[in-house]
């Protein structure tokens, strides 16, 4: 991602989270170019040089035919319509008509779209900027999880975990306490479900996997090495793995049955996955509140009675 927006800001303009011009100083971006940032490493030269073209010039490239594109971007016509296909759109035509739609949707507010670096370095800098700083990077990050988050994979992954004899959740780190999360969500609504924080307790669990088990695997970057061998294992064993991940050709989402892609808007190393957790938190909200859907007139009677047990502990403030 980091390449992505350095090749787009030119060379002796490097970016710091958004790209340079009037759209940059929005941290709203649109699935398109939240989509370039994920996949840019992984394009051929020339795919690159049609991206960069790209999120340069985000709301000129609608009105330009491919010719104009392809001679003002110094890459074939050709190239662009392989850019496209990157994209996962069938071609020049499918991406205009989807930036149309993004491009001219209402406008949030001025004041959501104020850039700050996540972690505020001077001592001047006022507490008031540090928590308008965190609240902007937080809505980034639910705002495009939001757009990258599939309706129909959503709903596959939630009639995939109905119908699985077992679900089982992994996740390291940061990426952990959002498993965690999401285990606690699905125990209520009384699914099997296996979630352990020690990743030796995850290997046990997922060792003993059939065709008959779900995996959800969550890993933002996708390439952890522990995430990976999970995702091997499942495999081998024949489990249905769902993985909630940035959107990237990663390994695990090239290797996974099905993604939920979430944003990860941190601006640097030391933002210590903040931005990232708060977008895998909606994408499991998102994905509890399927299953839920799908399974209602059994779902409901369950968390009733979760809630009837844990009130009387709540209410004596042992909660």
């Amino acid at each position: 991602m980091d390449n992505a927006r350095a090749a787009a800001a030119g060379e002796g303009n490097e970016m710091t989270g958004v790209r340079p011009g009037e759209r940059g100083q929005s941290l709203s971006q649109t699935n398109i170019e939240l989509r370039i940032q994920g996949i840019y490493d992984t394009l051929s030269n020339a795919e690159k040089k049609a991206a960069s073209y790209f999120l340069r010039n985000v709301e000129d490239v609608f009105n330009k035919p491919i010719s104009q594109l392809a001679s003002e971007s110094g890459v074939s016509k050709v190239a662009w319509v392989r850019f496209c296909k990157s994209l996962g759109f069938s071609g020049l035509k499918d991406l205009k008509k989807s930036l149309f739609n993004e491009l001219y949707q209402t406008k949030d507010k001025e004041e959501d779209h104020i850039v700050f670096p996540d972690i505020l370095q001077s001592e001047q800098d006022s507490i008031d900027q540090m928590i308008l700083s965190v609240r902007n990077n937080s809505i980034c990050a639910i705002r495009d999880t939001a757009k990258l988050l599939d309706p129909a994979s959503v709903e596959l992954s939630a009639k995939k975990i109905l119908a699985a004899r077992s679900v089982r959740i992994f996740g390291m780190g940061a990426s952990a306490l959002v498993g965690e999360d999401l285990y606690s969500k699905l125990l209520r609504i009384d699914l099997d479900v296996r979630f352990f924080v020690d990743f030796h307790g995850q290997l046990t669990y997922a060792a003993n996997m059939t065709p008959e088990d779900v995996a959800i695997i969550i890993s933002t970057s996708g390439r952890t090495k522990e995430s990976l061998e999970i995702l091997d294992i499942a495999n081998q064993c024949g489990a249905q793995v769902i993985a909630l991940t940035s959107f990237s050709k990663s390994p695990l989402a090239m290797g996974s049955d099905i993604q939920l892609y979430s944003s990860s808007p941190e601006v640097a190393p030391r933002s210590a996955a903040m931005s990232s957790r708060i977008a895998q938190m909606l994408a499991v909200d998102v994905l509890f509140s399927a299953v839920a859907r799908l399974d209602y007139d059994r779902a409901v009677p369950t968390l009733e009675n979760s809630l009837k047990r844990t009130q009387p502990h709540r209410e004596q403030g042992l909660f």
